[in-house]
């Protein structure tokens, strides 16, 4: 892994006992006390490189067992559902996370994530509807929503998991919707040869992970914090600790609070796949199953990256909210150095051995698209760079003007998407994604750089006051 001394020495660093929301000395935290911030970039990247690796099999199988339009079709249902699943999510793992004060219980966040990914299922059956797409096309697309929705609600309890700087249990729940999703869809592209079974059996591991692991770690932590804190996690044991909650107080202002996050990350998905639009559009299912391959050792490289972003939020957060700006400084621009270093030796890679690679893992016909894949590799730097900057603008609050850059980024990129993909094909849409990433690095460099007040949630004093019946209690 490449990483600068900074980087380093950040991760050797032990987790602070002064923040942590389970006390080490506390036997009600039974053994949930947070690891390192090294140990838990190490969980994240072990399970995020095993997740890419089954996600990038099963495109493999598809390619290989399968064809080249099995590949589009289940890749053009992840880019129709991701934007609706990402705007309905609202980021709220990432605010549960950086919630240090605990403005909210966690019955909030889950009761406000179950009816947005009820919504969104309903939003994607409407887009399907009226989409104009083969049955078997629209099957698949709807298969793939389902899969989205589960892992959304999976995605709230790692937002637990990882406010406790616990990203172990993150890891195996990973690894286990990976391994499980990958030998589904395997087995049923060998005995069906149908894109539609594929696509359950990609859905299969979602289902499992979250029955068998994620609920299951959810009821674990919560009864930690029974007794301890009645508004966070409510008195009665079992299932009910994850009963949903919604009251017109703090619901509300949740919901304000994360909806510029939700649009921002729905942004955010449609500029990464706006290129895919267009390759569907003017080029075909075949020539989007050949870009959405090789894009994704762009996702693998990013998603590398994504394990530092994931790693360091709780650390960001706590060094930007005590103003401690100079470690919140020197800790995003390692992350920035890191992610570069990563992001060069993909493109070397690219440079020198992308044609047998390509050719190894998928085929000839893909490799014929070497300067696409090399494009994209380029893309790929800017687009980790832009992914940190992403995360240090979330840990420091600044998220209401986030979705104006995604706003940005998304006109640019269809810009260059009308104009490039026709003229040059998947080159173009590779360059699509360097335009994107540009604009989105200059964006949030922009939105870091400049002062202003952090974005805060409601003051909860205020909807349910104290004592002594006030509001303004001096907290930050």
């Amino acid at each position: 892994m490449v990483r600068s001394r900074d980087l380093d020495g950040i991760l050797n660093q032990p987790t602070s006992t002064g923040t942590v929301l389970v006390s080490e000395g506390n036997p009600a935290g039974g053994g949930l006390g947070p690891l390192s911030l090294r140990q838990n970039f190490s969980w994240t990247l072990v399970s995020n490189v095993v997740y890419a690796g089954c996600q990038w099999a099963m495109l493999v199988v598809l390619a290989k067992l399968g064809s080249t339009e099995m590949v589009g079709q289940f890749t053009l249902g992840l880019a129709i559902t991701a934007p609706v699943v990402l705007l309905s999510n609202l980021q709220l793992a990432a605010v549960l996370t950086t919630d240090a004060r605990r403005d909210f219980s966690f019955a909030h966040y889950l009761g406000l994530r179950l009816a947005t990914t009820a919504a969104a299922f309903v939003v994607i059956a409407v887009i399907v509807s009226f989409s104009h797409l083969r049955r078997e096309t629209s099957a698949v697309v709807l298969i793939v929503g389902l899969m989205k929705c589960l892992d959304s609600i999976s995605d709230i309890f790692f937002g637990l998991q990882q406010q406790r700087e616990r990203m172990n249990r993150i890891g195996l729940a990973w690894i286990m919707n990976g391994v499980v999703s990958l030998l589904a869809m395997l087995a049923a592209v060998v005995w069906t040869k149908s894109i539609v079974w594929a696509a359950l059996g990609s859905a299969f591991g979602s289902v499992l992970t979250l029955l068998c692991f994620n609920l299951t770690s959810g009821i674990r932590i919560l009864s930690a914090d029974r007794g301890r804190d009645s508004d966070w996690a409510p008195r009665s044991g079992g299932l009910w600790l994850l009963r949903p909650r919604w009251d017109r107080l703090r619901s509300p202002g949740l919901l304000r609070l994360s909806l510029p996050l939700g649009v921002a990350m729905m942004l955010v998905s449609l500029n990464a796949n706006i290129p895919r639009y267009f390759v569907q559009h003017y080029l075909g299912e075949r020539e989007l199953g050949i870009f959405s391959a090789l894009a994704y050792v762009f996702t693998a490289s990013n998603m590398v990256v994504c394990a530092l972003g994931q790693a360091a939020s709780p650390r960001l957060a706590r060094h930007f909210s005590t103003g401690d700006h100079s470690a919140f400084r020197r800790l995003t621009l390692g992350l920035i150095a890191g992610a570069v270093g990563l992001g060069v030796v993909f493109l070397l890679g690219a440079l020198l051995v992308g044609s047998r690679v390509l050719t190894l893992l998928y085929s000839s016909e893909y490799a014929v698209q070497l300067k696409a894949f090399q494009w994209l590799m380029v893309a790929a730097v800017v687009w980790n760079v832009y992914s940190v900057l992403g995360y240090g603008a979330t840990a420091a609050r600044k998220i209401r003007f986030q979705p104006v850059a995604q706003a940005v980024m998304a006109a640019a990129g269809t810009g260059a998407a009308y104009y490039l993909v026709p003229l040059y094909g998947l080159v173009g849409a590779s360059l699509t994604l360097l335009v994107c990433a540009m604009v989105g690095v200059g964006g949030y460099a922009i939105l870091l750089i400049l002062p202003g007040r952090a974005d805060r949630a409601i003051d909860v004093d205020c909807l349910a006051p104290t004592r002594g019946g006030a509001c303004g209690n001096g907290k930050a």
